[in-house]
């Protein structure tokens, strides 16, 4: 018997992000996973906020720094991924493709640039482990979307064919299927996963027990 499509949704903080994962069930699609990810190098605490880290030195040191804390992001983000998505197998589930939250900040465009202006660095410390889950989510084969938050509730709708009440009530009940905890975070990324399943026709009826 072929495995049933399902999707992961991601949605990050400083070090870490919360992923959920969806699929599809005969009444519409229903949680099947949900986690909090940790992308801190235990070794460098620093590494929570990158680039507040490589603010004082010189550009070079900044870049070979950067490039560790990328690296040990990315295989912690590749490690859970992978964890999750073999869990799921055991379960009858296939990862197709994974959403993630973006960010709506202005990006800078090099590294000197970023450590000159405080508000990029916000902006970049966020998308430094944006890029470590889009990293890993690409050597497993996944299909990529990076949606920002601002847009994240108009693009469900359209996706999906819902109306933004029908969306509400649908989250609210995945929320009491698994119980807390069921913020913000986790209801963000369960609609990111809920439109990367649309992507592939799988049915949109909302679950509304």
């Amino acid at each position: 018997m072929a495995p049933h499509p399902a999707a992961i949704g991601a949605a990050t903080h400083s070090g870490w992000a919360a992923f959920v994962a969806l699929g599809d069930a005969a009444l519409g699609p229903r949680i099947l996973a949900r986690t909090r990810i940790e992308m801190v190098d235990a070794r460098e605490p620093d590494s929570k906020q990158p680039y507040h880290a490589l603010e004082s030195l010189e550009l070079e040191q900044a870049r070979r720094r950067l490039n560790a804390f990328s690296a040990s992001a990315l295989a912690n983000a590749h490690a859970a991924l992978t964890q999750m998505m073999s869990e799921l197998a055991q379960q009858g589930y296939r990862v197709h493709s994974l959403g993630i939250l973006d960010s709506s900040g202005r990006i800078g465009d090099s590294l000197e640039a970023i450590l000159a202006s405080h508000a990029l660095i916000h902006t970049a410390d966020g998308n430094h482990f944006r890029s470590a889950i889009a990293a890993a989510a690409e050597q497993c084969a996944l299909r990529i979307k990076r949606i920002a938050t601002k847009d994240l509730e108009q693009h469900a709708s359209a996706a999906l064919g819902l109306s933004a009440d029908e969306i509400h009530r649908t989250l609210v009940a995945f929320g009491k299927q698994v119980g807390a905890p069921w913020g913000v975070d986790q209801k963000n990324a369960a609609l990111l996963a809920w439109t990367q399943l649309s992507v592939t026709h799988i049915a949109k009826t909302p679950v509304t027990r």
